[in-house]
């Protein structure tokens, strides 16, 4: 079973800061990515941004130069500053990490997805 703990959405005024954490636990044998999707109401689920094992990040255009995606991979703890938030950055913020889990003999590659954390930036 695996856990996942999503922390720090709230209500902030547009040209703020948050900071998400996520924290995984569980039967992860070994993490390959972390990272965060948001969904507004009416919108589809899209990538906000994600960080790999090694380091790679990735962001989409719409938050690039004011998110920043970092890990502490000791805590398996994915975070995300956001910075200079809009309006349009409203929506529930959900976490998810990719990772394989050993039974056996068998490897599998699995996806988890936290439940979700509201970020509403408004004045």
């Amino acid at each position: 079973q695996v856990q996942l703990v999503e922390s720090g959405g709230g209500l902030v005024q547009p040209g703020g800061s948050l900071r998400l954490s996520c924290a995984a636990s569980g039967s992860i044998s070994s993490i390959k990515s972390m990272g965060w999707y948001r969904q507004a109401p009416g919108s589809q689920r899209e990538l906000v941004a994600d960080i790999t094992s090694g380091g790679t990040t990735n962001y989409a255009d719409a938050v690039k130069g004011r998110f920043t995606i970092s890990r502490d991979t000791a805590k398996s703890t994915v975070y995300l500053q956001m910075n200079s938030l809009k309006s349009e950055d409203t929506a529930n913020y959900y976490c998810t990490v990719n990772y394989l889990k050993v039974d056996g003999d068998l490897v599998y590659d699995m996806d988890y997805w936290g439940e979700g954390i509201l970020v509403t930036v408004s004045s």
